[in-house]
């Protein structure tokens, strides 16, 4: 099962148990007002009252459950996020410092009087006038020189795909954690005996 699925699973499960934990919270509360109204309340009630506390108990231990398992989830679902998100960061970096390196390169071949085309100078003078301005001045000192001819630098990029959204990642990879047998709320209710 992957992460996103079982997220939705569990969260679904957890929110129905939350709702029946409430309703007997409610039942429990009303049961000791009616215990406390009526003279010998406590036995009348008695019976009622021990199925009411094992209903609640039994829900909450299971609620326990499944809160237990969506934490690890959360967890393992955080670390895969954080993983992808770093990689990305990682390959970021890389490729600004190829770009970097390239618009060096350009403002080095700029400055020795060398033709370079136009987007190159473009990339240069958008990274920064100033290297730009500084590069096209030492040109002038070496216009007499012989020009080199280059080809663009960028001309050999291919369009990188898109990361991918980092909490797409996570929720694609499969749990390696035991997960807890789905029991609908009702089923719980139904097994306690008092």
């Amino acid at each position: 099962m992957k992460i996103g699925e079982a997220r939705q699973i569990y969260s679904a499960q957890l929110r129905s148990y939350q709702e029946q934990k409430s309703a007997l919270a409610k039942q429990r509360k009303d049961l000791a007002q009616k215990m406390q109204a009526v003279p010998n309340g406590r036995e009348l009630y008695e019976k009622e009252g021990v199925a009411l506390e094992l209903s609640y108990n039994a829900v909450c231990e299971k609620y326990d459950e499944y809160q237990n398992f969506m934490e690890k989830l959360t967890e393992m679902h955080t670390l895969y996020f954080n993983a992808e998100a770093t990689r990305q960061q990682g390959e970021a970096m890389a490729d600004y410092a190829v770009d970097l390196a390239k618009v060096m390169e350009v403002a080095r071949r700029i400055a020795n009087g060398d033709k370079v085309p136009a987007s190159d100078e473009q990339k240069l003078m958008e990274f920064s006038m100033e290297l730009y301005m500084s590069a096209k001045n030492l040109a002038v000192m070496n216009e007499n020189k012989e020009k080199t001819e280059y080809d663009s630098l960028w001309d050999d990029d291919k369009d990188a795909p898109e990361n991918p959204d980092p909490s797409e990642v996570a929720d694609s990879k499969e749990i390696s954690l035991d997960a807890p047998e789905i029991v609908d709320v009702s089923e719980v209710m139904t097994t306690v005996q008092p």
